[in-house]
């Protein structure tokens, strides 16, 4: 079984001038929420396993050394095995994700972090139901972030998805442009659309060792579909729109699906 994974911070870490040079046997103390829930929730013991990340591709591979060290719950030693430096992926996945009611957007956002997105944007598109005004705004991106936050841990993952602010159809719009601009692909999932994906990832080509990584985007509407007038901008602005495959999925599944498959045959996941 794999090991547990927990977030670190330079407040969260003691000494925190010992995470720049911490290698083997480095001794370490994981404090804070990360450090309570992995004493009181996980009851993590002496010469257990566990990997402390930073979110943006440092793995601590650990070794429990205390747990509530002197008698405080929130205190976690630990004595460092191995340092890792995960590189970014030569692909840079984002999902475009509409916001829709009952959870179903924070599901997208959970499975496709699970898969591997490396960005998340929510949109307001015209046809959502959800909508996020005022405080909402921020709330709602607080939530999505926290979602990935859990589901990159439970994914064992070094790299945290980064949650943007929320776009309406005309930032999205210029969003694309910019994507594309600088090399990016983005793809607009429509269940009319012509071409598969299959054929769109034929013309992409994937950069080699050492390039700037691919920026490569799925957009999803809401539960009532993109407009034609989104559509239009959106392809306007250099979007390709793309078929997923012969069967109609709801918003919450379709983006990680879509990521799967790309993540497949760009051999992200090999």
């Amino acid at each position: 079984m794999t090991a547990p994974v927990f977030l670190f911070t330079s407040e969260t870490l003691e000494p925190a001038d010992a995470v720049a040079s911490a290698a083997f046997g480095t001794v370490l103390m994981l404090t804070g929420p990360e450090a309570r829930h992995a004493v009181t929730v996980k009851r993590l013991r002496a010469e257990e396993r566990v990997d402390l990340v930073d979110g943006a591709g440092l793995r601590l591979v650990c070794e429990v050394t205390g747990a509530g060290v002197g008698g405080a719950k929130d205190r976690l030693a630990v004595r460092v095995l191995e340092r890792v430096e995960e590189p970014e992926p030569s692909l840079r996945l984002a999902l475009v994700q509409a916001l829709a009611k009952g959870g179903r957007d924070e599901q997208a956002v959970e499975t496709a972090t699970e898969v591997g997105v490396g960005l998340v944007l929510p949109w307001q598109s015209e046809r959502c139901v959800s909508v996020w005004q005022g405080a909402k705004q921020a709330k709602g991106r607080q939530r999505w972030q926290a979602t990935a936050l859990q589901a990159a841990k439970q994914a064992r993952r070094a790299r945290v998805p980064e949650v943007e602010e929320l776009r309406d159809t005309r930032r999205l719009v210029d969003w694309v442009g910019q994507t594309v601009r600088g090399g990016g692909v983005v793809l607009v999932l429509h269940e009319e659309a012509r071409t598969p994906i299959s054929t769109a990832m034929e013309s992409v080509r994937l950069p080699a060792s050492g390039e700037t990584p691919l920026a490569l985007a799925v957009v999803v509407g809401p539960e009532g579909g993109i407009s034609p007038e989104e559509m239009a901008a959106l392809e306007a602005a250099g979007a390709m729109t793309v078929r997923l495959g012969p069967h109609v999925m709801r918003t919450a599944s379709a983006g990680p699906v879509a990521l799967a498959v790309l993540a497949h045959a760009s051999g992200l996941w090999e």
